[in-house]
């Protein structure tokens, strides 16, 4: 049976995007959470990284930011702010996860949102050779070159976690 491509594989083959995709156990509609993800992939948690949306404090309604961080380590407001010239950030609630990117909660790929936001990666992803994200829903990874996902999605790197 041939896999079902997501969004976000789709816009990668469009754009002639090398990448392997990694599958995971899960009950329906259930997130699972970033370690464990790397568990059941068998992957490096080094190298799992999650998405997050959050909403910037200058217009609340409007500036949403996507970081991109290991899944092991956390995101630091003030630089996650700083690094998108925002006085203040705070994470989107759940229930607004689809509503804004399009994905649900444990599926969010920064490829593919129903728009792009600007994102950024923390600056450690430049130091792997492939990187692993969500590949627009749960159970779905999807490996690449960093370097090929921050040109394709216009991303930026900084220091942003703890």
């Amino acid at each position: 049976m041939a896999e079902q491509k997501t969004n976000a594989m789709r816009i990668l083959d469009r754009a002639k995007i090398k990448y392997a995709v990694h599958t995971y156990p899960h009950n329906e509609g259930e997130a699972v959470d970033g370690e464990n993800v790397a568990r059941l992939t068998g992957q490096d948690p080094v190298k799992v990284y999650k998405t997050l949306v959050t909403r910037g404090s200058s217009n609340p309604s409007k500036s949403f930011y996507v970081f991109v961080i290991p899944v092991e380590k956390e995101l630091d407001l003030k630089k996650a702010a700083k690094s998108v010239g925002e006085k203040s950030v705070e994470m989107i609630h759940v229930k607004e996860i689809n509503g804004i990117t399009g994905y649900i909660r444990g599926g969010c790929s920064p490829v593919g949102m129903k728009k792009q936001f600007p994102t950024v990666f923390y600056s450690a992803v430049t130091e792997l050779d492939t990187v692993i994200f969500s590949g627009g829903k749960i159970g779905l990874q999807i490996e690449a070159a960093p370097g090929d996902i921050i040109k394709l999605i216009g991303a930026k790197t900084e220091d942003i976690c703890y």
